[in-house]
């Protein structure tokens, strides 16, 4: 299933993108794709329900605006320098252990939202980033069962203020967190829909110039493990969402480093989880 989230912002409903690509209205059973839609089982309920009902369903307007297709999650985790050739264009050793960061959850924002650069910025950066969306609490679970906590996948922009980031002391959290940093969707693909998400192409493009042109392939820490790992730290809830790492091609790697002004348009995209397309402007 592909699940999607339609509406204003701050007003959306829930939907459904069915298999010949028809996106269905589900709001009247599903009020919210949240942490207790996924605790309650929603997914198998969901299915239940279009088996009886997707014929008759109401549709979604074509004009209408997509949102994150998961509600405020509890989390937006974040793991860095998780692909070798991102590692090698920072000029940073491969990590020992995932490194880990928070992403606020006031970031997130549809996926065809506009991108504001913060007022002060001047190193906002792209990242294209595969996220996975926990689908039942993960506290100690082994690596031969992480997979089983997973929900879906997600398309994520995990935008990056570098001098917040990397310049302004302590933790990388501030460098990553401002209004509308974190554009997901359009779309969450239940597991069944990924074959296999560590054999994915990643892409990202600014001005339609292509800046990123990877695959989950290059992943140092898979799935699996990231989900272990993370669940001898803290409770992943569901609903949660962990954002995998970026590859190469990020502005802060080129020389000089390339950041993004008002006016560019930023398009990226992973093989089963769509496309997104934000144009930058500047915070009033």
């Amino acid at each position: 299933m592909k699940l999607i989230r339609f509406g204003p912002s701050g007003h959306e409903k829930t939907g459904i993108i069915l298999a010949d690509d028809r996106r269905i209205d589900v709001s009247s059973a599903f009020a919210e794709f949240d942490e207790t839609f996924f605790h309650t089982d929603g997914l198998a309920r969901l299915a239940a329900w279009l088996e009886a009902n997707a014929a008759t369903a109401p549709e979604v307007p074509a004009e209408a605006r997509l949102g994150s297709p998961i509600a405020r999650p509890s989390k937006i985790i974040c793991i860095g320098l998780n692909y070798r050739d991102h590692a090698a264009e920072s000029g940073m050793a491969e990590p020992a252990e995932p490194v880990v960061f928070f992403k606020a959850t006031t970031a997130l924002t549809g996926p065809d939202d506009g991108l504001t650069i913060p007022r002060g910025s001047g190193k906002t950066d792209w990242e294209v980033e595969l996220g996975v969306v926990i689908g039942k609490t993960a506290k100690h679970v082994s690596y031969e069962n992480a997979l089983s906590h997973v929900a879906g996948y997600v398309l994520h922009n995990d935008y990056s203020e570098r001098a917040w980031q990397l310049e302004r002391g302590g933790q990388w959290v501030k460098g990553k967190s401002a209004d509308t940093f974190a554009p997901l969707g359009p779309f969450l693909a239940t597991a069944d829909e990924i074959a296999d998400p560590h054999n994915l192409r990643l892409w990202l493009t600014v001005n339609g110039e292509i800046m990123q042109d990877g695959s989950t392939a290059n992943l140092i820490f898979d799935i699996p493990h990231i989900v272990s790992y993370l669940s001898g730290f803290m409770t992943l809830l569901p609903g949660d969402v962990i954002s995998t790492g970026t590859p190469a091609g990020v502005g802060l790697g080129f020389t000089p480093p390339r950041y993004l002004i008002p006016g560019d348009v930023i398009e990226l995209g992973i093989d089963g989880l769509g496309r997104q397309r934000q144009v930058a402007s500047a915070e009033s």
